[in-house]
């Protein structure tokens, strides 16, 4: 198992939607809690999109999670909530690239499809914690 390296202050953390859509005021919410928590959080305005019960396409979800994983500069992702779609985005994911770049995924609920996938298929130690929607916000 590989285990991310520890989160310092003044981190970036991207902001990922990988399951369903979320309200704009507890996004912020969330967004000002990381920051007072002393982390930089990074997001792209594909984590706005929507698609009935889901936080956009699932091309779309999965590409913000590509992008994040692949940028040095971000040390962890988090989920903004979770409710219903992670598992379609598994099958768009790289196994191998995020196996040789471990970094913290933080999330639960829906978002546990995800973590398990990370632990059992790319080997790398992921985080079963507080989302923005709901909990830091």
């Amino acid at each position: 198992m590989q285990k991310p390296r520890a989160l310092a202050p003044g981190d970036r953390i991207a902001v990922v939607a990988p399951a369903s859509p979320f309200s704009r005021e507890e996004f912020d919410a969330g967004v000002a809690e990381l920051r007072r928590l002393g982390f930089q959080p990074i997001y792209d305005e594909t984590v706005f999109a929507r698609r009935g019960y889901v936080a956009g396409e699932a091309s779309v979800r999965a590409e913000a999670i590509r992008r994040a994983w692949d940028d040095e500069s971000i040390r962890a992702l988090i989920a903004v909530r979770g409710g219903y779609g992670s598992a379609q985005l598994l099958p768009l994911l790289d196994a191998g690239v995020m196996r040789h770049r471990p970094k913290a995924f933080i999330g639960y609920s829906d978002n546990t499809s995800i973590l398990s996938w990370l632990t059992t298929r790319c080997g790398v130690v992921s985080f079963h914690g507080p989302m923005l929607e709901g909990r830091l916000a």
